[in-house]
């Protein structure tokens, strides 16, 4: 069941947008988060949920989409995510690796719902903490988009010549290359 879950869990960019999200669907997701193991149980993040129309534009316009699509600047109107988690942590604390687990679980327990998401690091966070108004104490780790997946994403073993770029097809497929079992394993 995990491993299907992991396979249906895809970096998704575009989404139904009219199908809205609820503040209580992404309270679920910082529940099923706020659960999950941390080093030296320190439980450093906070998380800032985004779901109405106007805060999600402001989250929107900071982030960077697709980095290997050169020609795509993002969902165009319509296809945007409807909601958003903003992890956070005090500004001392460095603590990627956990700020990863819990991404990573809210995004599986997205799947799990109907739904589905994409990690953002690509994030411009001094503007985005002064937009969401996050206490000055808080540095932004990662962000969270989430909505109504409005794409095909295909996994495939990488080619031959070892490019990991993931590609848009002709038919707007998103193409994501992985490794295989044998080339990973020692």
């Amino acid at each position: 069941m995990i491993k299907e879950l992991v396979k249906k869990n895809r970096s998704y960019r575009r989404f139904y947008q009219e199908k809205k999200l609820t503040r209580q669907q992404l309270m679920e997701l910082v529940e099923t988060a706020r659960l999950t193991p941390s080093a030296a149980n320190r439980q450093p993040f906070k998380y800032r949920i985004v779901c109405d129309v106007e805060e999600n534009e402001k989250v929107f316009r900071l982030l960077g989409f697709a980095g290997y699509l050169k020609d795509w600047d993002g969902p165009s109107e319509g296809e945007k995510p409807t909601g958003y988690i903003v992890i956070t942590c005090p500004a001392n604390v460095n603590d990627e690796v956990d700020a990863g687990i819990v991404g990573q679980t809210m995004l599986l327990a997205a799947t799990e719902a109907g739904f589905g998401g994409c990690f953002f690091g690509n994030v411009k966070r001094d503007e985005l903490k002064t937009q969401l108004n996050i206490p000055s104490e808080l540095k932004i780790v990662y962000v969270i988009a989430f909505g109504y997946p409005k794409e095909e994403v295909v996994l495939e073993d990488i080619p031959a010549d070892g490019d990991i770029k993931y590609y848009r097809d002709e038919n707007q497929v998103h193409h994501v290359p992985k490794k295989r079992i044998e080339d990973i394993v020692l």
